[in-house]
């Protein structure tokens, strides 16, 4: 590993607070975990194709999708996976990004963005758009 799992846990709570405020505060009924890496279940749920893998996965049901009736359930779950991030990187150093960057991409699952709306969006942020 790269980094050690209390390492990595402070990279996510810094990842957390650095939530813009306005889509923190949005955040309910979401609980944000680390795991070491990507069941073989979430792989398949997730459509992952094989030699693939995924650096986070959000689980739930997103917001624009929560009715009257959307209530006393289980909190949605967005994991970060420490194994598949570390091996993304090629140093250190570009370890906070890369779970920064995941984060905001299961967040704009949360909030209801598909696959192919989040990937464009990133493009744009990247582009400085």
């Amino acid at each position: 590993m790269r980094v050690s799992p209390d390492r990595f846990e402070r990279l996510v709570a810094e990842a957390i607070d650095s939530l813009p405020a306005p889509f923190a505060a949005r955040l309910q009924n979401v609980e944000i975990v680390i795991e070491t890496w990507p069941s073989r279940r979430q792989l398949r749920d997730a459509d992952t194709p094989a030699g693939d893998t995924l650096l986070g996965l959000y689980e739930g049901v997103p917001l624009t999708e929560r009715g009257s009736g959307y209530g006393m359930v289980l909190p949605d779950k967005i994991s970060l996976f420490q194994g598949p991030i570390e091996r993304s990187a090629r140093s250190d150093e570009e370890i906070p990004q890369i779970v920064y960057d995941t984060l905001w991409h299961e967040v704009a699952h949360y909030f209801g963005m598909t696959e192919p709306q989040v990937r464009a969006s990133e493009r744009r942020r990247q582009r400085g758009c």
